[in-house]
C-alpha cells in the first residue's frame, strides 16, 4: 500500500466444497462466430464461470486461443466438477466467448449458460448453444446470434486419492540409505556429522527418525532394509556403497525405526568411513525390488541421508530416469554445511531430470537440507515435525502419478475394523494425510 492512498480492496468469499471427486473432461468447438478483427478473422478463447451461492460467478477455466479463424476446434480439457459447479448439477455454468488481443483488451463475441446436468448428456443437438451478445440483442432486430459453439464430447471419471490405495491394501515399502563417506568427519570426534553424543541425536539419527516414524506406519510389517554408503568393509577393506548395516546380507531388514537406528550405531563402530559418494547403487538396489511388483500392491520409498557432494552424478541420474519409471520416490536429506547444486538439480522441480536424452517419465524426488529445520533456539520437536511434513509432501502425488499413468484402481477397502483393532489404524489413517 502507499501511504494515504487507497489501493482498492481485496474480497474474498469462501464456500464450503461438496466431496465430489469426479472430474470431467469435455471439448468444444465453435461455428461462424462474429469476426472482430479488421485484418483477418478473430482469435477465439472461451472463460468458464461456476455461479456461487449468492448469485456472483467465478472463472474456473479458460480455453487456449485459436488463432485466426471464425470455426475453432479447442483441445479438451479436464477439470474438477467441484470447480465447475461445486458438485450441484443444476447450477448454473456461464461460458463467454472472446476474441484475443495482444493488448489485453479482448473483444466480447457473446455468452451463453449451461449446466453440468446438459453437458453430462455427451454430444446431441442439447449442447449445441447460440452464442449471444446482449448489446447487439438489442440494438438489432434482425439479430440472430454471433455463432454457435458445440459439445464434441464428454466423458466422467472419478478420481482416486493416496488414502484410497492405502485403505484398499497397498503397501509402502521404506528403505533407508546412509552416507559413510570421510567427509562427514571422524565419527569419535565432535564436528563430525556421524558423532554419537549421548545426550542428543546427530543430523542423521534426527532425519531418520523424522521421516521414518511416520512412513512406518504404512508398512504393515515395520521390517526395513537399511543400507549405507562409501565405506570400507571388515574384514577385507574393500569399500562397498550398498551394504546392510546390520551387516547381514541375506537379510538387511531392521525391526522399526528403533532397529535401523541400532543398525546404524553398531556399523560406525565396524565400518571406515571412505568415498566416493555414489547413489546409483542404492538408487538401483530399491529400483531391482519395485521393478518385480508394478501391479499397484506396493510402493517403494528410499530415503537418502547424506552430507552432499555427490561423485556419480551422471549414473545417479540415469538411475533415477529408469526408476521414474516403476512404482518408487526417492527422498534425499542433506545434512551439514556442504553446497547441494546436485542435490537440487536431481530434485527436478524446476527441470525434469533427463539422462541420455531421455526426459524421467515423472518427478520421483524431493529434496530438503536439513539445516532449514533447525530453528534457532535449537528446539527440534518442531523443526521434525515441519521435516516430516515437506519431506513427505510430494509422495501422494507422485504415487498418484504412477498408479494413474499404469492405469491402477485401488482395491476397494475392507469393511470397517471391529472395535479392538482400530487402534492399529487410529495413527496411520490420521498422521501422513495431516502431514501431507
Amino acid at each position: 500500500g502507499i501511504q494515504g492512498k487507497n489501493c482498492g480492496t481485496i474480497i474474498l468469499s469462501a464456500e464450503e466444497l461438496g466431496n465430489c471427486r469426479d472430474s470431467a473432461t469435455m471439448q468444444f468447438c465453435a461455428n461462424k462466430l462474429d469476426k472482430k478483427d479488421f485484418f483477418g478473422k478473430s482469435d477465439p478463447f472461451m472463460v468458464f464461470y461456476r455461479s456461487n451461492e449468492d448469485g456472483t460467478f467465478t472463472i474456473c477455466h479458460k480455453t487456449e486461443v485459436v488463432k485466426n479463424t471464425l470455426n475453432p476446434v479447442w483441445q479438451p480439457f479436464t477439470i474438477p466438477v467441484r470447480a465447475l459447479c461445486n458438485g450441484d448439477y443444476d447450477r448454473t455454468i456461464k461460458v463467454e466467448v472472446y476474441d484475443w488481443d495482444r493488448d489485453g483488451s479482448h473483444d466480447f463475441i457473446g455468452e451463453f449458460t449451461t449446466s453440468y446436468r446438459e453437458l453430462a448428456r455427451g454430444q446431441s443437438q442439447f449442447n449445441v448453444y447460440e452464442v449471444v451478445n446482449p448489446k447487439k440483442k438489442m440494438k438489432k432486430k434482425k439479430y440472430v446470434n454471433s455463432g454457435t459453439v458445440t459439445l464434441l464430447s464428454f466423458s466422467v471419471e472419478s478420481e482416486s486419492t493416496f488414502l484410497d490405495y492405502i485403505k484398499g491394501g497397498t503397501q509402502i515399502n521404506f528403505t533407508v540409505a546412509i552416507d559413510f563417506t570421510a567427509s562427514n568427519g571422524n565419527p569419535s570426534q565432535s564436528t563430525s556429522l556421524h558423532y554419537m553424543n549421548p545426550y542428543q541425536m546427530n543430523a542423521y539419527a534426527l532425519a531418520l527418525k523424522a521421516v521414518g516414524e511416520i512412513i512406518q506406519d504404512y508398512d504393515s510389517d515395520k521390517m526395513f532394509p537399511a543400507l549405507g554408503f562409501g565405506a570400507k568393509l571388515p574384514p577385507d577393506g574393500r569399500v562397498s556403497h550398498e551394504f546392510p548395516l546390520n551387516g547381514n546380507i541375506e537379510n538387511p531388514y531392521c525391526n522399526g525405526i528403533e532397529g535401523i537406528l541400532e543398525a546404524y550405531h553398531q556399523s560406525l563402530k565396524t565400518v571406515q568411513l571412505y568415498g566416493p559418494t555414489n547413489f546409483a547403487p542404492v538408487v538401483n538396489h530399491v529400483a531391482r525390488y519395485a521393478a518385480a511388483v508394478q501391479d499397484g500392491s506396493q510402493y517403494f520409498v528410499l530415503l537418502i541421508i547424506t552430507d552432499g557432494v555427490i561423485s556419480d552424478m551422471s549414473q545417479t541420474k540415469e538411475a533415477i530416469v529408469n526408476a521414474a519409471k516403476l512404482p518408487m520416490s526417492i527422498i534425499i536429506v542433506g545434512v551439514g554445511q556442504a553446497e547441494f547444486d546436485a542435490m537440487v538439480e536431481l530434485d527436478g522441480d524446476d527441470i525434469r531430470i533427463s539422462s541420455r536424452g531421455k526426459l524421467a517419465e515423472r518427478d520421483i524426488v524431493q529434496f530438503v537440507p536439513f539445516r532449514d529445520y533447525m530453528d534457532r533456539t535449537g528446539n527440534h520437536v518442531l523443526s521434525m515435525a515441519r521435516l516430516a511434513k515437506d519431506v513427505l509432501a510430494e509422495i501422494p502425488d507422485q504415487f498418484i502419478s504412477y498408479m494413474k499413468s499404469r492405469g491402477i484402481k485401488p482395491n476397494p477397502a475392507p469393511p470397517p475394523y471391529t472395535r479392538q483393532d482400530t487402534h492399529t489404524t487410529h495413527r496411520s489413517e490420521l498422521m501422513l494425510p495431516n502431514l501431507l
